[in-house]
Formats: structure tokens, sequence, C-alpha cells
């Protein structure tokens, strides 16, 4: 969203709004003109000429800013998840790219367009925090070598990865802690999931983004092979993320009208939390 913002205001004499639906996390308050950004729900019944929806795998996803994308005279859509159905007008969408910034550097550079400092520090933090610090399966020869060439645009790798990995609040890391004593194990320890309720969050004080990184830490645990939580968003509705290691849980979070990657998937769950648990661990096992 930043680098995206930053690369039109860059190379165009346009006005532009940087929008966002829901919240950014903490950890990415360190990005370039993040403070610009507004709140979809403020923007309401604007009229755009262009919308750019950015690393939105599905249009529901947009939440607050669905009608601000609809209404606008052109809608273009960046994206890299498999599971998107080329919403817009204009599609620029790579499966096999490792991040959405990944897309918006090919275009940048296929139009020969000027990449500054900022637009390179957002580019360089969605290639890093996609690919869980170039860790995961979708970091490619290509994706290092894209990597580098943020950097020589402006990106500074060393800072940038401690903004994101180690500048955590102080209650966030509380959360988690409290998350891993509290983790359930199921089947020989090969699924491993971690309930949040309401109370938890209350208890540690919790931002909504705190609970970034918690199921990420359950796969890390070497039996796991699907690890997922569960945040609850009210007494009959249920958000559940899903990671794995060699399981495509993309395919169960659809089952719920969710999506995302192969391993890597979230999905929202329209039942009390501890139901929406027994209605997950259902689909889970029959891909096991």
């Amino acid at each position: 969203m930043c680098a995206l913002y930053n690369a039109i205001k860059t190379n165009f004499a346009k006005e532009a709004d940087m929008v966002y639906a829901g919240i950014i996390p903490e950890i990415y308050h360190f990005l370039p003109d993040i403070d610009k950004a507004k709140p979809a729900k403020d923007l309401a019944g604007k009229k755009y000429d262009l919308a750019i929806a950015v690393d939105v795998a599905a249009k529901d996803r947009m939440t607050d800013g669905l009608g601000i994308f609809d209404s606008a005279k052109k809608r273009i859509n960046i994206d890299h998840h498999k599971t998107n159905n080329n919403y817009g007008d204009i599609n620029f969408v790579r499966g096999d790219a490792s991040c959405a910034g990944e897309v918006l550097l090919d275009i940048c550079e296929a139009l020969a367009l000027k990449i500054d400092k900022k637009t390179a520090w957002g580019i360089y933090t969605a290639l890093l925090t996609d690919t869980g610090g170039f860790r995961y399966e979708n970091t490619q020869a290509v994706t290092l070598e894209k990597a580098a060439r943020v950097i020589q645009y402006g990106a500074d790798p060393a800072l940038i990865s401690r903004y994101c990995y180690e500048s955590k609040p102080k209650n966030m890391v509380m959360l988690h802690a409290n998350c891993m004593v509290n983790a359930k194990f199921y089947d020989d320890n090969k699924i491993a999931c971690v309930c949040i309720t309401n109370a938890d969050m209350a208890k540690f004080q919790a931002k909504n983004d705190y609970t970034e990184g918690i199921v990420e830490d359950l796969r890390r645990i070497d039996t796991t092979e699907v690890s997922f939580v569960l945040k609850e968003v009210d007494d009959n509705t249920t958000k559940a993320s899903l990671r794995s290691k060699s399981t495509d849980v993309s395919e169960i979070a659809q089952v719920f009208g969710g999506g995302g990657h192969k391993f890597a998937a979230g999905c929202t769950i329209r039942k009390p939390i501890n139901i929406a648990c027994d209605k997950m661990l259902d689909e889970i096992r029959k891909v096991l």
C-alpha cells in the first residue's frame, strides 16, 4: 500500500488517497508516509477515477473499502493469491509471485518508473514478511534477486528486519507466551491450535494485530503439520488463521468461504469459538 502510494506520488502529478480497512498492525507503523493512510470508513461516498486494490485475494476482504472500490470509474487489482478471481477491470495477478510487492516492482520496472527510497522500503517489507524472512517455500532465486535490486533502490534490510521482527510491544509478547502455554495438540501432535477469546485480549490489553505470528510459532514445533489460531470476534463469529508445512490449507479455508495460499490461509467462521474449533479440526482431519 505504502509502496504503491509513493510510486504514484513520485511519478505522476495526481492526487491520491491511501486507504485501508480494519487496522494497520503496529509493526508496520515505521513505513514511510503510513501516517497519511486513511480509514475507508472516513472516505465512504467519495468517488474516484481509479481505485487500486493491493494484496486483496477477494473483494469481500475489503470490508469498509468495498464501496469505494466498486464505485470507482476504473478498478485495478494487484495481487499474488492463486485464489484471486480477477475482480478488477485490469488485473495484475501472479500466483507465482512471492508477494504483491513483487508484482508492483515488476509493474514499476516495466513502465520505467522511478523507484525512490520510500517505494523501495515498502516493496522490501512486502518481500521480507510474505516470505517469512526469506524462509518460506515462496522464496525463489528471483525473489532474492528482486530484494537485492530493491536494496539498490534504497531499502535498508537490517533496519527493516529490526522493525518487523525485533520491535514487538511487551503486551504482545506476553499474549504470545500465554497462547503457547495454553496451546492444544491433536492427532499425535500433528495439529496444533490456539483459541484466543476477547477475555484473553482484555487480560493483556492487546490490540487486534497482537495475534500476528502466533500461528507461525505453532507451525515451528517439530511435530506440527497444520497449525491454526482462532480469534473470537463476537459470540457467533470467529476468525481463523491456518499454516502448514506441506498440507494445502487454502482448500480448508475455502470450505468456510476464505482462501489464501497453499501453506498460509484464513477464513471467518460464523460460529462461537468452541464450535468453530471442532469444525476446523474436522476439516483438517479430512486432508491429513
